[in-house]
């Protein structure tokens, strides 16, 4: 997926270009950020960044795991009672890392939509993408395995993407 800032509007392009505009690699633990500014511009009512979406708190939840902070992503998508929240906790917790509670949350996920996309871009890049055999794959990874960490990224790109525009 080419994944284009410009699609979340002004203030999420904004917001994304302080951290390599969607496209930086992240560790496949949370860094658990405490950026100020960045938590102020996150800070904000969800629909008020994605006022077309309808999984508009989802995708806020996106951006609190993209940019490390996880206790406040943690609790945005634990108060999503969806697909789409369950999806979000399920990488948070693997992202924590605590693999049992992360294939607790994918298997409360179920087949989620963006499944597809996320199993043809791993693959895409010779990775043999299910969710729970990321999970395993992550726990006993170093944090910085650069396939692991990139697969992670186009995780998150699509399944933001999904959040931000439906």
């Amino acid at each position: 997926m080419d994944f284009d800032p410009s699609l979340y509007g002004e203030r999420v392009a904004a917001l994304l270009a302080l951290a390599g505009n969607g496209a930086r690699p992240m560790p496949l633990i949370s860094p658990r950020t405490r950026n100020a500014g960045v938590a102020a511009s996150l800070n904000v009512p969800a629909s008020e960044l994605f006022p077309g979406s309808t999984r508009a708190e989802a995708a806020i939840a996106g951006l609190w795991t993209y940019f490390g902070f996880f206790d406040r992503a943690h609790e945005t998508a634990q108060a999503i009672h969806t697909p789409d929240g369950c999806y979000w906790h399920a990488i948070l917790h693997r992202m924590e890392p605590d693999a049992w509670n992360s294939g607790y949350w994918f298997r409360q996920a179920g087949a989620h939509a963006v499944y597809p996309a996320v199993r043809e871009a791993a693959r895409e890049m010779g990775y043999d993408w299910e969710p729970l055999r990321f999970v395993d794959a992550c726990d006993k990874a170093a944090p910085d395995d650069e396939l692991l960490c990139r697969v992670q990224l186009a995780e998150w790109q699509i399944l933001f993407h999904y959040c931000a525009t439906t």
